[in-house]
């Protein structure tokens, strides 16, 4: 049987809101309090938190276990804290990757007194349970993302990105005016888009701040027309995964 392509966009304006005075958030899929049967993950993608925190704030001490969880920052500055001895601060370019795999506990605060932390936190469906964890962080300069598509998660760290342990890979990318890039995929693939700032337009969908575009069984994903673009590409195995 043949597989049938489709685009679903995903608004900005109808994620999940949490607003907790030093915390806000909005939450591409089901998370914490907010449940929404249409919206429980994209294939192994189960989170996209686009989280601003206030200055000198965060969140405390917390377990998690078997997740392959990754942070991306757009603005200010945020410090990590795990039970396995790792500590850093990640600014604007940095990835870093947690797999939880057995079970690791982590803080992440506000480094800054002064200004606000603006980051992506996004989970991911390991392919094996219960092993142990790991921590990597990798600096990606924007000269690198610059009207390209550059992988930043693989399963293999292939050009020096960070290894995850699925059959996924992410790509970053900044676009403005001419600049356009296509992802080709291998085999048939879903594809999820993300659009942390400014506007593009996606396989023919214009697309804003917070949106997002999930494709499904699609052989190329491209980016075009831009404005002030910054984005993430996830390349995805073509299943429907309910976690919850």
């Amino acid at each position: 049987m043949m597989s049938i392509t489709t685009l679903e966009r995903r608004p900005a304006d109808q994620r999940g809101v949490a607003e907790h005075g030093w915390l806000s958030s909005r939450h591409t899929f089901s998370f914490a309090h907010y449940d929404d049967p249409e919206q429980r993950g994209f294939s192994d993608l189960l989170v996209i938190n686009d989280d601003r925190v206030a200055p000198s704030r965060g969140f405390g001490t917390h377990p998690h276990r078997n997740m392959e969880i990754f942070s991306y920052v757009l603005d200010g500055m945020l410090e990590h804290k795990d039970t396995a001895g790792n500590a850093g601060r990640i600014v604007p370019g940095d990835v870093q990757m947690i797999s939880a795999g057995a079970g690791i506990a982590h803080s992440e605060f506000n480094g800054s007194d002064r200004d606000s932390v603006h980051f992506l936190q996004i989970w991911l469906l390991p392919a094996v349970s219960d092993t142990p964890p790991g921590y990597q962080q990798r600096h990606f300069p924007s000269s690198e993302k610059r009207g390209r598509l550059r992988p930043i998660v693989t399963p293999d760290g292939a050009d020096g990105s960070i290894r995850i342990r699925q059959d996924a890979r992410v790509h970053a990318g900044l676009f403005d005016g001419p600049e356009s890039a296509t992802l080709t995929l291998v085999g048939d693939r879903h594809a999820y888009v993300h659009v942390a700032r400014g506007e593009i337009t996606v396989n023919g969908q214009r697309l804003g701040a917070g949106d997002g575009l999930k494709l499904r069984h699609v052989d190329a994903v491209s980016l075009s027309q831009g404005h002030d673009a910054e984005v993430l590409v996830f390349d995805l195995r073509p299943v429907e995964t309910d976690f919850y």
